[in-house]
């Protein structure tokens, strides 16, 4: 049986901007129990109030999920992304597929360029956690051996590299971008690895030839 909660989630779903009023009928419950719910769930970022002009008089509030919301539910993405990928790479040379996922992690380090300015070595690392963390990735790293490892335990690509492994080379070009150094990968979980590893070596213990 769902929750009052999840009910108010999926009446939003269904109709958006909607009032308390209207959550209030849709879920069976009075006015004053949506509130306390809306709450919660605007703290925990699943939902927002919007302000909407309604005739005459004051705006009226209206609720809407927000994208972390819309995420609570079952989607076809995953689906459509798999088959895009397979058109691309069925019309389009391998190496123009290859720039456009390079591009893609490019442009996203390019929108972080500025925060890194003047950062250390490792707190470069733990903004790229931070960062990757945003874009659904869990990030571990450690100095060993003089090196940095840079372990993703978790990767929201893992079903589309399955069939369409370019797609890890996404992540490995933005570590890189970020730490203006090469991230080596020496492990992947799609090989059967435990989690995916990347090396990064410092710049004062790289080696001149």
């Amino acid at each position: 049986m769902k929750s009052t909660r999840d009910k108010i989630l999926q009446s939003l779903l269904k109709k958006p901007r909607s009032t308390i009023n209207d959550l209030a009928e849709a879920v069976g419950i009075n006015p004053i129990s949506v509130r306390h719910h809306l709450t919660n769930l605007q703290m925990e970022g699943l939902v927002e109030g919007q302000e909407e002009r309604h005739g005459v008089g004051r705006p009226r509030l209206v609720y809407v999920l927000t994208d972390e919301g819309m995420e609570r539910f079952p989607t076809r993405y995953m689906l459509l992304t798999t088959r895009l990928l397979s058109q691309m790479k069925e019309t389009m040379p391998g190496p123009v597929v290859a720039k456009l996922f390079n591009q893609i992690a490019e442009d996203l380090a390019s929108q972080y360029a500025s925060d890194m300015k003047n950062l250390s070595m490792e707190e470069r690392l733990d903004f790229v956690k931070d960062m990757l963390a945003q874009e659904g990735f869990t990030v571990e790293w450690e100095k060993k051996d003089g090196n940095y490892e840079i372990h993703e335990i978790s990767c929201p690509y893992y079903q589309i590299g399955i069939a369409h492994p370019e797609v890890c080379t996404v992540d490995q070009t933005l570590i890189s971008k970020m730490l203006a150094l090469p991230a080596n990968k020496v492990q992947c979980i799609l090989d059967g690895g435990a989690h995916c590893t990347y090396v990064v070596q410092p710049v004062a213990e790289v080696k001149s030839k």
